[in-house]
């Protein structure tokens, strides 16, 4: 796992799977093509999607390590770094990587709106797992694109196979919706310890440490990437993760300001804010009143 090999092109990465260069900006890949080979990390330059169709050694992603399973897809954005670990044992590679680079969506509206794909940035071990019936809609929009790739190029071409990409996308966040309620276990109790870490970050002398909470603070302390835990707080509560941390802070800031003792000054201090006057109207714009009328009111 010593040697990085980088894939800067499209080309770049299906000369090293042996396969042919029909498009420079995308490629279906077929991995059953490739020779055998140890594993090694491997740099992306472009969009990167693996369908695995066997176990074949854990991969890694970054520092974490997880049980790469058949039927799993797993995300890259570009500049990212995943590999194989086959533990020094030479394995054949198989099943499917879907690439294209980000000139291919330049001026579409996947270019416009690929960052809501959140999953390019989750981590490894937050990959989707596929149903059979779910890897057979997987695998026929792959065979789409590579239809349009193996097609003469026409003026219809580029429309053709950034719609199928969207596609085939689209059919992930159905699929990730399903995984966030199915998989219980690995997601159970992830709101109620949210929750849990909040009421800690309140009662705790973090705010003025550390300032106002953050969602990568919590996804953190989850063992999440900050876009899973977003994702999964917002199925399960309808609240992104940033709402349900300001819902929580309003909530707290309520009932001290019934503390005469303490100023607004010193309750938005003790929340985290640098300044009084940002608390003042956050607190106005959630509550509909200043905190001297919410008070005198109730």
């Amino acid at each position: 796992m010593d040697t990085l090999r980088r894939f800067e092109t499209i080309n770049d990465y299906n000369a090293f799977n042996n396969n042919e260069t029909l498009h420079p900006l995308v490629s279906v890949v077929d991995l059953s093509k490739a020779s055998p080979r140890q594993g090694s990390r491997m740099y992306f330059g472009f969009y990167t999607v693996f369908l695995k169709e066997l176990k074949c050694g854990d991969m890694q992603y970054g520092r974490h390590t997880y049980d790469y399973q058949e039927g799993t897809l797993v995300f890259l954005a570009p500049g990212q770094v995943a590999g194989m670990n086959s533990n020094g044992e030479t394995y054949q590679p198989k099943g499917y990587a879907l690439i294209f680079h980000r000139d291919l969506i330049h001026g579409t509206a996947l270019g416009r709106h690929i960052q809501d794909y959140t999953f390019f940035s989750y981590q490894s071990n937050e990959a989707l797992h596929l149903s059979e019936r779910e890897q057979k809609i997987v695998l026929d929009c792959f065979s789409k694109i590579q239809y349009e790739l193996e097609h003469s190029i026409d003026k219809h071409s580029k429309r053709l196979i950034v719609s199928n990409i969207v596609l085939f996308l689209d059919y992930c966040i159905r699929f990730y919706d399903r995984q966030f309620i199915t998989r219980e276990k690995p997601h159970k109790g992830i709101v109620e310890r949210f929750e849990a870490l909040l009421n800690d970050y309140f009662e705790s002398d973090k705010p003025q440490l550390l300032g106002l909470p953050s969602v990568a603070y919590f996804a953190r302390e989850l063992n999440l990437s900050a876009s899973y835990f977003g994702d999964l707080i917002k199925k399960d509560t309808g609240k992104t993760a940033q709402e349900y941390i300001q819902w929580k802070m309003i909530d707290v800031a309520k009932e001290r300001i019934f503390d005469d003792s303490k100023s607004v000054s010193q309750i938005a201090y003790e929340l985290g804010f640098k300044y009084p006057q940002h608390f003042i109207r956050l607190f106005k714009q959630h509550v509909g009143r200043t905190q001297t009328e919410y008070r005198t009111l109730n």
